[in-house]
């Protein structure tokens, strides 16, 4: 794919529709001030080129939590006895396959991986846990911290243009 520069309006559309895809071609054009045909042009052009991945809706983890009962996220550190390539793509395979895992990251330095997983209560934690670590000879340690309260939680990136 062809990589192109990001001008002020490609920031600007990327900034609104990250925090609201659900704007019309015409209100996004609206508010960042260009026509709706050369709105939509470049909406396209940004997805294309792969600036824009996809366009989800975001849930909230409160009410949800409610009512399925996805009471318990843990924040969990992992690290593998053997860390070649084929070691850790093998594990981030495993881990990036289940549901309960919302988040994989490869760290360093410290632990080899760190993970959000999202469960419905201790008895399912338990159940993940041992499918994911424990029958993994590879894995050496795993820490896991319970949160206690969700302080901030965004998927935007700060790209606004510099004024």
């Amino acid at each position: 794919m062809k990589s192109i520069k990001l001008d002020a309006i490609d920031l600007l559309l990327l900034d609104s529709l990250q925090c609201d895809a659900s704007l019309s071609n015409v209100a996004l054009a609206e508010k960042v001030n260009v026509s709706p045909p050369t709105c939509l042009r470049r909406v396209k052009r940004l997805i294309d080129e792969g600036w824009i991945e996809r366009q989800v809706a975001v849930l909230n983890a409160n009410q949800l939590g409610a009512a399925l009962g996805h009471g318990i996220t843990a924040l969990v550190e992992v690290s593998l006895d053997k860390q070649g390539s084929e070691h850790l793509d093998a594990f981030e395979a495993r881990a990036s396959a289940l549901d309960a895992v919302q988040q994989c990251w490869r760290v360093s330095p410290g632990p080899d991986f760190m993970l959000a997983v999202q469960a419905r209560d201790m008895p399912d934690y338990l159940r993940i846990s041992q499918a994911l670590f424990t029958q993994d000879a590879n894995v050496r340690n795993v820490k896991a911290f319970f949160a206690t309260k969700r302080a901030k939680f965004t998927t935007t990136w700060p790209v606004r243009p510099a004024p």
